[in-house]
């Protein structure tokens, strides 16, 4: 490392990430930056393992995005989640049918969100029957979004109530052996002014 790259890098102020409130505004790590605006949108990634310390939920992998800092804190928004790839391998089953359902909605306080329902069912199931799982995810998930906030939607969804209510719909079509909501992400975010994309553009702020 050169003697200039070295003077930079002491330069640096490590922030500590906060996670949002929805997960107890707990510290997630540390992050530098040689101005805080600098933090202004970047993605951490962690587990739900790792914030619980539950172990039977390590393959949930959570995104939270940096929107604000102050002092030596960086705090963040839920940005997304998905579950890992070996843990969906390992609940697939042979002779058996996965319907996914991607759906984009909406809180009742104004957050835009993509969720991936997916259902397992416990055998082959027919194409009409399909249709009807991939209906029941759209609607219970549009359902939780219209009668939630954006943290109640994000906490029913992370830690199960919301798959619980998926599980026991879907049961009433066709056999089901696992419902899981495999993917999110954070779309619009409102603002005073109308929605926003979620990813933001960071730029330059006073202290």
């Amino acid at each position: 490392m050169s003697s200039a790259a070295r003077g930079k890098w002491r330069t640096k102020k490590w922030y500590t990430v906060i996670a949002p409130g929805v997960f107890g505004s707990i510290p997630i790590g540390s992050i530098p930056a040689d101005e805080g605006w600098k933090l202004l949108g970047r993605v951490v990634e962690t587990t739900l393992f790792d914030l619980t310390g539950d172990f039977t939920k390590h393959y949930i992998h959570l995104y939270f995005q940096i929107y604000r800092y102050d002092g030596e804190n960086a705090y963040t928004r839920f940005k997304g989640h998905e579950l890992s790839r070996d843990y969906v391998k390992s609940i697939v089953r042979r002779r058996s049918s996965k319907v996914a359902g991607i759906i984009d909605v909406t809180t009742n306080d104004g957050y835009m969100l993509r969720v991936v329902g997916l259902v397992l069912t416990a055998y082959n199931c027919n194409a009409s029957h399909k249709r009807a799982i991939r209906k029941i995810i759209f609607q219970t998930v549009n359902e939780w979004a219209q009668k939630n906030s954006f943290d109640d939607f994000v906490k029913a969804m992370i830690f199960g109530d919301m798959t619980v209510d998926l599980m026991t719909r879907a049961k009433k079509i066709y056999p089901v052996r696992k419902a899981e909501i495999y993917k999110s992400k954070l779309m619009l975010v409102p603002t005073p002014e109308g929605p926003k994309p979620a990813t933001i553009v960071a730029q330059k702020q006073t202290a």
